[in-house]
């Protein structure tokens, strides 16, 4: 099997983690929290779109674009276990455990 395949099939084959996490400007103290159905992604994808300017959450794109990369963390709250679940259970879940996060944490919604 050639190095491609094997990264390809070791891609697919991966477990993938859905849970809550929290973006973090240490500048500001704002918090911004979303649910996703990868952790180990969504940082790269995040800060992919923020580096570009194009993310979909104005306040967290406009405090990304006043403070700078430096002054944020990402921090993965919750990691679901979603073996038992079906695609509508795990929605279901991954959005009243966000809910649950946003409350305790004081923080803004993010989409993901």
């Amino acid at each position: 099997m050639t190095g491609r395949k094997a990264l390809m099939r070791d891609y697919r084959d991966r477990v993938v983690a859905p849970g809550i996490y929290a973006v973090r400007c240490a500048t500001s103290a704002e918090v911004w929290v979303g649910a996703t159905p990868d952790l180990a992604t969504r940082r790269n994808g995040m800060w992919f779109a923020l580096k570009h300017g194009s993310h979909p959450e104005p306040t967290l794109q406009a405090a990304w674009n006043a403070h700078g990369e430096a002054a944020f963390s990402f921090e993965p709250l919750e990691t679901i276990d979603d073996r038992e679940l079906e695609a509508l259970g795990r929605a279901s879940l991954l959005k009243a455990r966000r809910q649950h996060w946003l409350e305790t944490l004081g923080a803004r919604g993010l989409n993901r």
